[in-house]
């Protein structure tokens, strides 16, 4: 069992399988890209199954897979068919953004993977290519189609709030949730890779952060009920429009600070522990597989170095030097 300085108990390790990606959402990624990690220094999926196997062992049951986006990393069914056979590992999900979806939801499925977690930041087709600035949203939508018709359920829409550019929409993605049972997440957006070009048609950072009181007067309209128990395990707090198949969650690492219920760590694509997405502190795992060292004093060590909480304050850039696609947020 692993428990930090604050008595957390950590069961959820997050992975990032890349740190490339097939978009350059404008507040993830500068429209360039970024340096890319050599391959030489990626985690193989041999070495992944590795800090699963330790990970397991220390009492991880939950895993989910990240990037840069996931599905552009080469064997992906057969990395997820390997990571579900592990004893120990009870759920497996993946956060992508969809656009190769359509054609990998079933086999993903039936090796094993339970549900997704995607990007969906706009309804408004010429939006989503300003947002995204390289992707479609006609093959995003058919990418979440396929994933509900092969069952990779419950699907979360994660929809990052930006004022002056999506916070029109709110009631509108929230409205997804009344006839899909699909859990439509609204998130304040953070101040993670501040530096980089996003571009002129994107809002600067003293003005798109919209909080979660803001974002509840704009869904005031659709009249959420609440559906969070005291003890709600995860960073939304959940609500349902009347009548609704789905719910509506609302994610605010600023407004409304859940890091006392952080329960993960992650590993970057280049085989770091992270104990925290935004503050610093790592531990190179990939040091250890490559000198065949006891995973789990490594583990150990990073659950050790987790924080209390972060420092974020809106306007104010994250301590990390990594962004968040380097991370894997």
């Amino acid at each position: 069992m692993l428990i930090d300085s604050f008595h957390r108990q950590i069961t959820y390790l997050r992975i990032s399988l890349t740190d490339r990606c097939n978009l350059r959402c404008v507040y993830c990624m500068p429209a360039k890209g970024l340096s890319w990690i050599p391959n030489n220094q990626l985690v193989s999926d041999d070495e992944i199954i590795q800090v699963v196997q330790a990970a397991a062992n220390l009492g991880i049951t939950k895993i989910r897979l990240t990037g840069g986006e996931p599905l552009v990393r080469p064997g992906l069914v057969g990395l997820v068919r390997r990571i579900v056979s592990i004893p120990g590992i009870q759920d497996l999900s993946m956060t992508t953004n969809a656009i190769l979806l359509e054609k990998n939801a079933r086999p993903l499925a039936e090796a094993g993977l339970k549900r997704v977690n995607i990007s969906l930041d706009t309804l408004k087709p010429e939006r989503f290519q300003q947002i995204t600035r390289m992707g479609t949203y006609e093959r995003a939508w058919s990418g979440i189609i396929a994933a509900e018709q092969a069952a990779l359920a419950p699907i979360k829409l994660n929809t990052v709030v930006m004022r002056g550019y999506n916070d029109d929409e709110l009631p509108e993605l929230a409205m997804l949730s009344i006839h899909h049972p699909w859990h439509v997440r609204f998130i304040e957006v953070m101040p993670i890779g501040e530096t980089q070009d996003r571009g002129e048609v994107f809002p600067g950072q003293d003005t798109r952060y919209i909080s979660v009181q803001e974002m509840h007067a704009r869904l005031a309209e659709l009249s959420l009920q609440p559906l969070d128990p005291p003890d709600r395990n995860g960073p939304a707090r959940t609500y349902r429009i009347p009548g609704a198949q789905g719910t509506v969650g609302i994610i605010s690492p600023l407004g409304e600070n859940f890091c006392q219920g952080c329960n993960r760590l992650r590993l970057t694509a280049d085989g770091i522990l992270r104990s925290c997405l935004v503050m610093p502190g790592e531990v190179s795992i990939r040091d250890a597989l490559r000198n065949h060292l006891p995973l789990e004093d490594y583990i150990r060590r990073a659950v050790a170095m987790k924080p209390r909480g972060h420092n974020l304050r809106v306007g104010y850039p994250a301590a990390t030097s990594r962004g968040m696609s380097q991370i894997g947020g």
